[in-house]
């Protein structure tokens, strides 16, 4: 656990409110349209929009020339109407005649070729022509609108995911690595350069991981993702001081994606005065609502605390091979969902859905059918829900006694090419461990392998392929401290520069889980199974382990060459599982650990597809099926939505919510 964040938050702005808007973005229509906006935006309860996201064309049409009259119009309209702004930098998608001036600027793949313009996010992180021009455009427009009292935030950017591998990058490459290591012996020594001949004897012949005749050095990849998630996080910081200089008692953010595998969020979240992600769900995902409550809680984690659910969609996005609307009800229960999960504000992309352009088939607040369509109408009922409740909820906590373990550094150090099984998805496997602490209707927060761990009592690793030292000790010290550890297969495998560890387990890891010698890793093929006793049947993974006698309980293989030898042990605290057992088998198992360290659901009894969370005083119980159910919730109880009371039971109808207070 980590101490609250200092300076600006996102209280500032919402001020016990829940922030309901989305981005906004008029210059697609004409002005008369902005005056309708305005009407429907009051009738659905919106409070906040975002500004100029992609506008950097339209305010610096050609260089060095601005136009701002326009903003200036609309910024006044929505102070005129009781509307905050939230306003962004536009620098992710620079005008045309930016790459046309200063190629330069442009970026380039690892084969060599030119992403030009005519998308969008087409910047090279490393060019310093561009960084300068967004610093100009950055500070003319804080410059100018500091003092506006529409304004209530600052975003930067817009989902950051460029990588880099041109010129300019590979300098700025050479000068990362030379501040990491120092000398050109330790980088060799970190990037085992000494296997196929790849000794560097001069600075100049570093290079990013470019296309390579066969595999490349998995150390030199996974820094070369480290320095970008650097580079771009450069940029994010250079644009977040300028506009702090300006109004530093305003909050900044800029909008994460989900498990986004180009940024460390963990950094990138203490750079941050107000986290905020972009979530969209498959509505016809069956797994859809707990894929939701992942993001929801990692992105609380990062935040400590209240969060901003930046971006999400009305109806159908238009990017999947094919894009299903929400059915009735959908776009409601998955928002509050965000509120039960620590969200202090619900946003869209995008208020009015565009008719021109790559994104007209994507959904807005206002859809294509207009204020008669059922979009708009259940917009509107969902401000009504969030003006009811926001002054009960916002800025109230979430909190949790177990914990899920996760690290982007291992995370991109155990995606290489040469690794024992290519079946083995990392986000699929914390995926996995995360939806049976969710179906065992246990709240979690994640943590950092380095953080404070001492305030759970369940720690879970799913996967960590890659623990440093500090991290290992940390481990230690949790369990020492009287925490309970359930850890997943392939973990502390590998250092820092994922260099394997002797025994091919870190040996203080061995010991915590009574671990003589790892013999073989034995990855499965797709739809195999391991035997185990009791029923369990492992997927994906299997280990040949030797138990050093230590170990309390063990569950063995049952059949083929790991016949007899052990899937999991535990040994005091310590659990190890050596596959990932089928998902009621792994819920089992984690429900029992957690049992056994005191952590218990918000409620018992739930019903299929029912989710609670409590926040604060409040506990939100939530419907994940298409079919009304009812729920013992023993007392009485008001529920803010419909302003009613209830006495031990309740009934949540399709897709249904309630927020109750005692």
């Amino acid at each position: 656990m980590l101490p609250e964040r200092e300076g600006p938050a996102l209280a500032d702005a919402t001020r016990g409110r829940i922030l309901y808007g989305g981005d906004y973005n008029p210059e697609q229509w004409p002005e008369e349209t902005w005056h309708d906006d305005v009407r429907l935006m009051k009738r659905a309860g919106v409070n906040s929009v975002t500004l100029g996201v992609f506008s950097w064309a339209k305010l610096e049409p050609r260089p060095d020339v601005r136009d701002f009259g326009w903003l200036d119009r609309l910024m006044d309209l929505m102070h005129a109407h009781g509307v905050d702004v939230v306003l962004a930098t536009p620098t992710a998608s620079p005008p045309p005649w930016m790459g046309h001036l200063h190629p330069d600027t442009l970026p380039r793949d690892a084969e060599g070729r030119t992403e030009w313009w005519g998308g969008r996010q087409h910047f090279s992180h490393s060019s310093a022509t561009y960084r300068r021009r967004a610093a100009a455009i950055t500070e003319d427009l804080a410059a100018r609108y500091a003092g506006h009292p529409a304004l209530t935030m600052w975003h930067v950017n817009n989902e950051y995911c460029t990588y880099d591998w041109g010129d300019e990058a590979a300098a700025r490459f050479r000068a990362w690595l030379r501040d990491r290591y120092g000398t050109l012996d330790a980088l060799n020594t970190a990037w085992g350069t000494a296997f196929w001949s790849q000794g560097y004897g001069d600075w100049a012949e570093v290079l990013p991981p470019r296309h390579a005749h066969y595999m490349k050095n998995p150390t030199q990849v996974l820094d070369f993702k480290r320095f970008t998630s650097d580079m771009l996080l450069e940029c994010y910081t250079a644009e977040r001081d300028i506009v702090r200089r300006h109004t530093p008692h305003l909050p900044v953010t800029t909008n994460f994606m989900p498990l986004w595998a180009g940024q460390d969020a963990w950094r990138w979240a203490e750079e941050e005065d107000v986290v905020s992600v972009d979530l969209y769900p498959d509505p016809r995902d069956p797994l859809g609502a707990q894929s939701g409550a992942l993001v929801q809680d990692m992105t609380r984690s990062q935040a400590r605390g209240p969060w901003m659910l930046m971006e999400q969609a009305a109806g159908p996005v238009n990017w999947r091979g094919v894009n299903h609307p929400k059915p009735r009800g959908l776009n409601r229960l998955w928002s509050l969902q965000a509120v039960a999960r620590g969200a202090d504000a619900v946003c869209y992309f995008q208020w009015r859905q565009s008719r021109q352009g790559a994104e007209k088939f994507h959904s807005g607040m206002i859809g294509h059918a207009g204020e008669q369509g059922r979009t708009y109408r259940e917009i509107v009922r969902l401000g009504a829900d969030l003006a009811r409740i926001a002054p009960h909820v916002s800025g109230s906590p979430v909190t949790a006694d177990a914990a899920v373990l996760h690290d982007w550094h291992s995370w991109w150090a155990g995606d290489q090419e040469g690794r024992p099984s290519r079946a083995v998805d990392y986000p699929e496997v914390l995926g996995a461990w995360h939806r049976a602490l969710w179906q065992s209707r246990l709240t979690t927060d994640f943590a950092h392998p380095e953080h404070d761990l001492s305030g759970y009592r369940l720690v879970v690793v799913p996967q960590l392929y890659l623990l440093t030292d500090a991290a290992v000790d940390n481990l230690l010290a949790y369990v020492r401290g009287g925490g309970t550890l359930v850890c997943g297969f392939l973990t502390g495998v590998a250092d820092q520069d994922d260099r394997v560890r002797p025994g091919g387990m870190d040996a203080r890891l061995r010991d915590l889980f009574g671990i003589r010698t790892l013999h073989e890793w034995w990855p499965l093929e797709p739809g195999e199974r391991a035997e185990c006793e009791g029923g369990l049947r492992g997927t994906l993974w299997s280990e040949e382990l030797e138990p050093d006698g230590t170990a309390e309980e063990t569950v063995p293989y049952r059949g083929g060459e790991l016949d007899g030898l052990p899937a999991v042990l535990r040994k005091g605290r310590a659990w190890y599982v050596s596959t990932l057992p089928e998902p009621e088998a792994l819920r089992a198992l984690l429900a029992r650990a957690a049992a056994d360290a005191g952590v218990r659901p918000v409620l018992d009894g739930l019903p299929d597809g029912v989710e609670a969370v409590r926040r604060g005083e409040l506990l939100f119980l939530l419907n994940h099926g298409r079919e009304p159910v009812t729920v013992d919730v023993p007392g009485t109880h008001r529920d803010l939505l419909t302003e009613t009371s209830v006495t031990d039971r309740f009934t949540l109808g399709r897709y249904g919510v309630a927020v109750l207070s005692s």
